[in-house]
């Protein structure tokens, strides 16, 4: 922590700094807790980075947690009480965690007078974490209070297969459009298999189309099958997403790549406060005066129950002079088309008279009048 004096010598203005937030998000068995190990183990100024794992069905941490979500929520406990299985549980205890997720965020932004980097495993289904609204939360609380960088790994070993590495692609693609965060793609198992055909891959279509070409000899991927075909025009729609993508290749188990990787997390974090921060300290005001609004208006319902609170109509009325057919949409082809008739179709009108002279007879016959005057 730096300060800075003034003008006024009485006046000590503390400058508290915050620390790179990173989260960890891929595939199953991409190695992401792997690689949480490997960066713990790295010494940035003098100290590690703070750890968070928010996997509650791991049995063992490979790496000293400085929170630990199953120190908060006992992830088999939930499982029993609500009577889920294992992924509705991760989701459930996520859920749970989530809600006194602004402690966490507290407790991190202490952490930035010791630690650089804050990193947070997430749990190993992606979609438990990406797509659920605890994942969203955690990631919105943190990009709104400090530099958040979305680290996504990848298998390489796995993903030699071109539709495997679309796949990857096109997951990582989504998962940045949705976060609106830095993005940095990591590709780990690079002692086992090197990284060079995946980034070739990116850089170079006619490369990519000609791996795919060759795995067009297997009968299920490739050539012209409809999956190589779609696989191929997705690698076109994904030149944009591939020109401004940060990527390195990096072996949790040997710890090559890793000082790439820190330069990377550097730069994203330049980014996002040059580019992100100023939106998301808007959308976190914008939250916190409708969370306003929300307590003022319990507040005064509760200390006056009689009081009518004016809200938003979900049906407008039809202003007097104006037909109310006027307020449904008509079909283009009512009006003024060019089909061979060229005339309007008139709609079909249901009330015909003989229709409503049936139905009054039928009303009379059947309809006993109500006799006022006659007692019960």
């Amino acid at each position: 922590m730096s300060s800075s004096e003034t003008s006024d010598p009485d006046t000590v203005v503390e400058v508290i700094r915050k620390p790179v937030c990173l989260i960890i998000l891929g595939m199953a068995g991409a190695g992401k807790t792997s690689f949480t190990r490997r960066l713990a183990s790295k010494i940035v100024e003098g100290s590690r980075p703070y750890l968070i794992n928010l996997d509650p069905a791991c049995r063992e941490v490979p790496y000293p947690a400085n929170i630990d979500i199953r120190d908060t929520v006992d992830y088999k406990e939930v499982m029993k009480q609500y009577g889920l299985g294992p992924n509705g549980g991760i989701v459930t205890t996520l859920n749970l965690f989530s809600t006194k997720f602004g402690q966490v965020v507290n407790l991190i932004e202490k952490a930035g007078k010791k630690h650089k980097y804050c990193v947070i495993d997430t749990p190993g289904q992606i979609e438990v974490f990406t797509w659920s609204a605890s994942g969203t939360i955690v990631s919105e609380s943190l990009a709104s209070a400090c530099p958040t960088v979305i680290v996504y790994v990848m298998d390489t070993v796995r993903s030699v297969s071109p539709i495997t590495f679309m796949s990857n692609m096109l997951y990582a693609c989504s998962i940045l459009y949705k976060t609106r965060l830095p993005f940095i793609v990591v590709m780990n198992k690079t002692d086992v298999v090197d990284n060079s055909y995946a980034v070739e891959w990116m850089r170079d279509f006619e490369a990519f189309q000609e791996a795919l070409e060759t795995a067009g000899d297997s009968e299920s991927e490739g050539g012209t099958s409809y999956v190589g075909n779609l696989t191929r025009s997705m690698a076109l729609a994904l030149d944009a997403f591939y020109s401004d993508l940060k990527c390195c290749g990096v072996s949790s188990h040997t710890g090559a790549g890793i000082d790439e990787f820190f330069k990377l997390v550097d730069a994203a974090a330049e980014e996002y406060e040059k580019e992100y921060k100023q939106d998301w300290l808007k959308m976190r005001a914008q939250k916190l005066e409708e969370q306003k609004k929300k307590d003022e208006e319990k507040r005064l319902k509760r200390d006056n129950p009689n009081v009518v609170l004016e809200k938003k109509k979900l049906i407008d009325e039809v202003p007097v002079g104006r037909e109310t057919s006027d307020v449904y949409l008509k079909h283009p082809g009512n009006e003024s088309s060019s089909d061979e008739e060229g005339t309007e179709v008139k709609p079909d009108i249901d009330d015909k008279p003989q229709d409503v002279a049936m139905f009054q007879e039928f009303i009379n016959k059947h309809v006993k009048p109500n006799n006022s005057g006659n007692k019960t």
